[in-house]
């Protein structure tokens, strides 16, 4: 920083930060190790939902895949399922091509440097100094939207989050005041009072450790900051999906990697001429995801010729599934709601 009064407060603010983690951190089942494995599971969960939902999630997947290891040696199909209820499943694809990478390419062995973690799939700034400072001590800061929000309106600082340059902004000026003996708590500190104490909205300023430092409080600003000035562009699609049935069968695919519900399992977006006549109802649904607004039509169509049901899955692209085993696949949420509601 430029002069010593500013190091000295950082370096406050960073003491009483500790302190305050000392006294209420979150007894979580991630907490209990250094396993760089069992972090970066928890660490990827946690972008998806908040801890109390993600709890169980983690639980359940360390139980069937307590290792790396276990991990690689699994089948897409049982990973998605796993993480069925999170979304994002292009993210737990990307687990499982990093467990790829770790016992291929590094023996087994997590690279163990914030630079060297980023070559994993999926593993980005956030997720790489997660890891690193928690597992191996590399004193770097792990910035995600927590850290954006405590750090903004501790320094009344309205620098524009959204801004490319925001990351950089950000790091530069808190890296020298990561706590070079406790980085990993440093972090997780940071993390908990930005989700306890100084959230979005309503954040509990009064029992802030830290409020006797905060600019932002100090001179009523605190509703003000973080500034996020750009504006996300969400792209309309319209969708159309028959729920092909016969009997205790409907119609399945599997979708690729090339766009949306990666993996995920899906209904015929076609159906032959000759099935128009068994379609027996139609609704829409919309669907928002981060970038995209889903406009989706579903055509229940009840086959009650079994030939021209077969006729249809031999063309190959489309399976049978019985309804009473479709728990076993993953499908997009909009879909699994239409096989409950219709099945």
């Amino acid at each position: 920083m430029k002069n010593n009064i500013e190091k000295a407060y950082f370096l406050k603010l960073t003491r009483k930060i500790l302190s305050w983690y000392d006294l209420h951190r979150r007894n979580l089942p991630w907490r209990e190790t250094q396993e760089p494995y069992k972090i970066w599971i928890s660490e990827i969960i946690l972008q998806q939902t908040r801890v109390e939902q993600g709890w169980n999630h983690y639980v359940n997947f360390i139980r069937r895949f307590p290792t790396v290891k276990d991990l690689h040696e699994a089948e897409d199909d049982e990973v998605l399922l796993y993480w069925k209820g999170l979304g994002y499943y292009s993210r737990a694809l990307n687990l499982h091509k990093a467990s790829h990478q770790v016992i291929e390419e590094y023996n087994g062995n997590f690279p163990n440097t914030f630079a060297g973690l980023q070559q994993l799939k999926g593993v980005g700034k956030y997720t790489a100094a997660a890891i690193a400072s928690i597992c191996f001590g590399e004193a770097v800061p792990a910035i995600d939207g927590n850290f954006y929000r405590v750090f903004s309106r501790m320094l009344a600082d309205d620098f524009d989050i959204a801004s490319p340059k925001a990351y950089s902004y950000f790091y530069e000026l808190i890296f020298p005041f990561v706590d070079k003996e406790r980085p990993g708590d440093f972090n997780q500190a940071v993390m908990d009072l930005g989700s306890q104490v100084c959230k979005p909205k309503n954040p509990d300023c009064n029992n802030c450790p830290v409020n006797n430092e905060c600019l932002a409080f100090g001179t009523d600003r605190v509703g003000e900051l973080p500034v996020k000035k750009k504006k996300l562009k969400v792209e309309t699609l319209d969708l159309h999906y028959y729920f092909v049935k016969h009997g205790n069968q409907f119609l399945i695919r599997q979708r690729d990697e090339s766009f949306i519900w990666k993996k995920l399992y899906e209904f015929p977006a076609a159906i032959p001429e000759e099935l128009y006549k068994d379609i027996v109802y139609e609704k829409m649904v919309q669907h928002k995801l981060t970038h995209k607004t889903l406009n989706i039509t579903f055509s229940r169509v009840e086959v009650g010729n079994r030939d021209s049901f077969e006729e249809f899955i031999s063309k190959g692209e489309y399976i049978a599934v019985d309804m009473d085993k479709s728990h076993e696949k993953s499908f997009p949420k909009p879909l699994e709601k239409i096989i409950l509601e219709w099945g």
